[in-house]
């Protein structure tokens, strides 16, 4: 049973249970008649690959993680498990998850790879293969990382209509500007622990008015893609007046705490906007998809 714990902290369980949430979000919003099937796939996979990703990225990176106190506690660096243990799960869950994400879809063929698959292996290949090794050589690791980080839910929408196209975008996009406050805010908090590690996450390199403008600007074209479907004809992703005042709101209250930073460049400023980024994007989520059902 203490070994399992261990694998179940190697894979990020409470990480991976939010970016499920994210394609959740996204499913129920491209959803018409609700599938049990691509549900439960979607679910299954998407917290698979998830996990196998964090797997992966502990793997590559557990020498610099025992030289940072908040990282130093994981499986790795204590070793609780050992490398081959842990690709070996790493790897064996990404391929579970890349069958159940494969089933979803108008073609289950093997040879042919669902779409819902391609976005969850795009999302693993960036992470691991690009976005980890480059946090090592510049912060524009931040934005390669945004995509896989954005691609929940994205993922979940194209499950429910097996389409990419102007709407799956859109909710790629909210994410996308999103995590540059996020990721800004984490920077900054853990600068530090970073620099111990050799990991070059900051924009301009320290702390200061470049990467708080960065977030500013992120945060503003997050607020003004995610309203946009309230000017939409289209039935296929909107908002009513409710559902657009709640979530310019929220855009606006992420914005404020980015300028907040702009304005003191404080280590203060950088926690009160990475826990809000922390509440601004499942209550962004709720309110589309609560506005979609119930309005």
């Amino acid at each position: 049973m203490i070994q399992i714990k261990y694998y179940f902290q190697l894979l990020k369980f409470k990480l991976s249970v939010t970016v499920v949430f994210s394609a959740v979000a996204g499913y129920l919003l491209g959803v018409d008649s609700f599938n049990l099937a691509t549900f439960l796939n979607l679910i299954i996979g998407g917290f698979l690959i998830t996990g196998s990703a964090n797997g992966l990225n502990q793997c590559l990176e557990s020498n610099y993680d025992t030289l940072m106190k908040r990282t130093s506690i994981r499986p790795l660096p204590l070793k609780n498990l050992n490398l081959a243990q842990a690709y070996t799960f790493s790897l064996l869950i990404g391929i579970f998850g890349m069958f159940f994400l494969n089933q979803i879809g108008l073609d289950k063929n093997w040879i042919y790879m669902s779409k819902s698959a391609f976005f969850g292996l795009l999302s693993v290949v960036l992470y691991v293969l690009v976005y980890t090794p480059l946090k090592r050589v510049s912060p524009f690791s931040i934005v390669i990382g945004a995509i896989p980080g954005a691609i929940p839910f994205l993922l979940g929408y194209v499950a429910a209509t097996d389409n990419f196209g102007l709407f799956a975008g859109t909710l790629f996009a909210i994410q996308f500007f999103w995590q540059f406050p996020h990721f800004i805010a984490i920077s900054w908090v853990q600068d530090d622990e970073y620099k111990k590690a050799g990991f070059k996450m900051m924009f301009g390199k320290e702390k200061g008015k470049y990467p708080a403008t960065i977030a500013v600007l992120n945060s503003i074209l997050m607020t003004l893609v995610s309203v946009v479907p309230f000017f939409w004809i289209f039935n296929q992703l909107n908002l009513s007046i409710y559902g657009f005042v709640i979530i310019l709101f929220l855009g606006l209250w992420l914005t404020w705490r980015a300028v907040i930073l702009y304005s003191t460049c404080d280590d203060v400023s950088a926690k009160k906007l990475m826990f809000s980024s922390f509440i601004y994007l499942p209550l962004m989520q709720v309110v589309y998809v609560l506005d979609k059902f119930l309005i």
